[in-house]
């Protein structure tokens, strides 16, 4: 393997950090303290062309790939450690490229220029009051009548219900439902284009609300009902009762882009960990780093990190060669271990970075004014479990590599 980027791929990444340090950089604690994403901020990243980076250009995007997908995401989350932006951001790449992969023609004309532009939303409402990563035991429904659907039911835990409010065109989601009945299984699933605001009209028959959460305070995360909203057929996403199959394949998607979230926010924290190490100075005025202690500790969450990079970057090479290649070299169910690999380690390694560079910055790391605790709850919520608990992943690798006969919890 090659394990450098090229030179593509690293004149993007300088364009990428650029415009984070002109925009994002002056504005991330604001952001987050505020908790909000300022619209103009939005529309600056859309006519960047950092929405719908891999989803093809006759449909608004740039024709990149997920690589680049996961470069532009590492580097707004190093320039906006809170890690909102980042989020934003991958949700507008990872969901656009499922639904320019899965969905009709006309769905695909309709909505992905809007979200490319950063004039509409397009996330993911597949998780519900009783759980998350159960996607085969939820209650949605939408029944068939005549040429749309109907669908009824409640999501929660659902990330751009606010700004769906807010754009000029308003946006939608990657909603998963019951087609068939409400048994637990995953044969009778169906994905749709739910548009709960859109051409700036908000339907009445999607009631949101918003929850107040600990972190990554400038997206918002709500939940909504629906009630009797009416689909059009053209806006079913791929083939009746498959949805489930769709859903996962772009749960893989979405997960290489949050753990590159991750991994940008830990290099901030890690950064921002060195620095203060080199000059705080203790006990006759020896830095902190010279303390085994200390540097040992470092040495061991760089490889962590480094570790945690190869996983996001392997995952996006093969995605990309599986995807978005006219040849492909992978099957989509290839991706699942790569993926879960960066989904668990990502995670999980900022988490450990920014709990010890807390500890390396002691009484003043308990302060607002240092700012470190808003990397740390931001990218706790990947560790907690949003797009896939950690275990999920354990499951999903021990499955894969030990057999699904010896690990199933199922009969």
């Amino acid at each position: 393997m090659n394990y450098e980027f090229s030179d593509e791929e690293n004149r993007f990444r300088e364009s990428v950090a650029e415009f984070c340090k002109r925009y994002i950089e002056p504005r991330w604690v604001e952001i987050d303290e505020k908790g909000h994403i300022p619209l103009d901020l939005i529309k600056k990243l859309g006519d960047q062309g950092l929405f719908a980076i891999p989803v093809p250009e006759k449909y608004g995007g740039m024709g990149g790939n997920m690589t680049l997908a996961a470069i532009a995401v590492e580097e707004i989350a190093y320039h906006d450690p809170a890690v909102a932006v980042a989020v934003y951001t991958l949700l507008q790449n990872g969901w656009p490229l499922a639904l320019s992969i899965f969905g009709s023609e006309a769905a695909k004309q309709e909505v992905l220029p809007k979200v490319a532009s950063g004039d509409a939303f397009f996330g993911i409402a597949s998780t519900e009051p009783q759980g998350g990563s159960d996607v085969a035991g939820i209650k949605t429904v939408a029944k068939r009548s005549g040429s749309k659907w109907i669908i009824n039911g409640e999501k929660t835990y659902i990330s751009g219900v606010r700004e769906i409010s807010e754009l000029p065109e308003g946006g939608g989601y990657f909603l998963v439902a019951k087609t068939e009945n409400t048994q637990w299984g995953h044969k009778n699933i169906t994905d749709f284009v739910l548009l709960p605001k859109w051409h700036g009209k908000m339907s009445e028959k999607v009631k949101p609300t918003i929850y107040d959460e600990i972190g990554r305070h400038g997206i918002s995360t709500g939940g909504f009902k629906i009630e009797d909203f009416e689909v059009d057929d053209d806006f079913k996403i791929g083939e009746v009762n498959n949805g489930f199959y769709y859903v996962m394949e772009g749960f893989n998607i979405a997960r290489v882009l949050v753990a590159a979230a991750t991994i940008g926010s830990a290099r901030w924290a890690l950064d921002r960990g060195a620095e203060w190490i080199r000059e705080r100075k203790l006990f006759q005025g020896k830095p902190i780093s010279s303390f085994q202690g200390v540097n040992f500790k470092f040495a061991e969450l760089y490889a962590e990190l480094e570790a945690a990079k190869y996983f996001v970057y392997k995952a996006a090479w093969m995605m990309d060669n599986t995807y978005l290649t006219s040849t492909p070299k992978f099957k989509p169910r290839d991706l699942d271990v790569p993926v879960a690999l960066a989904k668990m380690k990502g995670p999980e390694t900022a988490t450990k970075i920014y709990e010890e560079v807390l500890k390396w910055f002691g009484a003043y790391g308990y302060t607002k004014e240092s700012n470190v605790y808003r990397g740390w709850l931001g990218t706790f919520s990947y560790t907690i479990g949003a797009e896939g608990s950690q275990n999920i992943m354990r499951y999903i690798i021990a499955r894969e590599i030990i057999g699904k006969e010896f690990v199933s919890h199922t009969g």
